[in-house]
């Protein structure tokens, strides 16, 4: 076959056949095909798409570049989690604990924070000696003593993708829907997995910030997961405001144990219930989502959630104390600082965006993938929209390190907060369904 055909025939919206998908992933993936041959076919899939078959077949390929997951000894149902990422988007620390002590095994294979958004290996990694580098045998075993591994992508798993992610990065090519749906699923199906339970953030502070295309992908993705039978539910939820109170990387683990032990910010609760319920739904477990929340908030009230936490931080190297004493485990950047109401009257607006460029001015995330995270750092939401506020009033805590970050930051946030007369109405967090 021959690459430059191959990128014509999509460059002039001609369908391509599996077997020249195939071979051309193969190839790229291997190093025949170099880099700006794959960079025009990624603009011409950006431009003209991928039909249903073909999308499959993209995705199927980059599944089967490398090694996939092999789980079949393993008699749990086998359920996981993917967020599209958001401003102070832990959900899936506390959530797969609390599904995890429902019998529901979770191989959970995450990624790092790059630009605004969070990455869940990065807040894990700010326990004390906690390892996300699992080789094989330790991803396993920890997945069968703890019924949950919280892990990254192996360099063996879906090579292809980690190749074109780079690549769709410095070509201007990652906003294509067939490419984004292909990259989340390939990584998700090599987990040998029963059901999936996608997260699609919509809203300011989401990659996707326009409804009907985050829809669009949602619906890609079930598409694809439905070609492999893999029983697959997204739901859309709400990404204008941070989720919870915490947006950085230790303060956020401090937060989501707060949630294991029962407590927690209400919207950060809900998500994770709605996300919880969806699972233990596509496990068997409990197929009435009100019964599954209310199984979910057992695990919260009798201590099970907060202890499979506890034997996942243990048998995958870090300080278990952690959950037991987060102000003393957990680092702390030594300086804070504050943002104010400018006037009295109830917070209206409070910008994910800016705030998640703000936490990673102060180093809490990464703007090139080379940048060094400061799990210490972060920024804590003292009112979110709908709270009444005073004028001089604080919003906003600043954890920070370096000054000079924190000016940057600072100058981030100015019009982040709005302050309104009245209160604005009351926005749903999840906004829909699509199975």
């Amino acid at each position: 076959m021959n690459a430059v055909e191959i990128i014509q025939k999509k460059r002039d919206r001609i369908a391509l056949s599996d077997q020249e998908i195939s071979w051309l992933i193969d190839s790229y993936t291997t190093g025949r095909v170099p880099d700006y041959q794959m960079a025009a076919m990624a603009m011409a899939v950006f431009l003209n798409g991928l039909e249903g078959a073909e999308l499959a077949a993209w995705t199927g390929a980059m599944l089967h570049s490398g090694e996939t997951l092999d789980l079949s000894d393993i008699t749990a149902p086998i359920v996981d989690k993917h967020s599209t990422g958001g401003v102070g988007d832990k959900v899936s620390i506390p959530l797969t604990s609390m599904v995890a002590a429902l019998g529901v095994a979770i191989p959970m294979i995450s990624g790092r924070a790059l630009g605004h958004t969070g990455g869940t290996l990065d807040k894990l990694e700010s326990i004390p000696g906690f390892t996300t580098a699992l080789d094989p045998a330790h991803f396993r075993s920890v997945l069968t003593m703890c019924g949950l591994v919280l892990a990254g992508q192996s360099d063996t798993l879906v090579p292809a993708d980690r190749k074109l992610y780079a690549l769709r990065d410095a070509t201007g090519t990652v906003e294509s829907i067939p490419l984004i749906a292909s990259s989340i699923m390939s990584k998700k199906l090599a987990e040998d997995l029963d059901g999936l339970v996608l997260d699609v953030k919509v809203g300011h502070g989401a990659f996707m910030k326009d409804l009907a295309i985050a829809r669009q992908l949602a619906e890609t993705m079930v598409d694809i997961g439905a070609a492999y039978s893999v029983k697959t539910v997204a739901l859309l939820t709400a990404m204008d405001t941070p989720l919870g109170n915490e947006v950085g990387n230790a303060n956020e683990i401090a937060e989501s144990i707060n949630v294991l032990a029962g407590g927690g910010p209400a919207d950060l609760v809900e998500v994770t219930m709605a996300l919880g319920a969806e699972m233990l739904a596509l496990a068997g477990v409990e197929s009435d989502r009100e019964s599954g929340r209310a199984m979910l908030e057992q695990t919260r009230s009798n201590g099970q959630a907060l202890e499979v936490f506890a034997r996942v931080i243990e048998a995958q190297g870090g300080d278990p104390k952690v959950v037991e004493q987060p102000a003393t485990v957990l680092p702390s950047a030594p300086h804070r600082a504050e943002v104010a109401a400018t006037r009295s009257g109830f917070i209206s607006t409070l910008d994910a965006l800016w705030v998640g460029v703000a936490a990673m001015r102060l180093g809490a995330g990464r703007e090139r993938k080379e940048d060094t995270i400061d799990p210490g750092v972060g920024i804590t939401i003292l009112h979110k929209p709908g709270e009444a506020v005073a004028e001089g009033e604080p919003v906003l805590r600043l954890t920070y390190r370096h000054p000079a970050r924190l000016e940057e930051a600072l100058r981030v946030l100015e019009g982040a907060i709005t302050v309104s007369d009245e209160a604005p109405a009351e926005q749903p967090l999840v906004i829909d369904r699509v199975s």
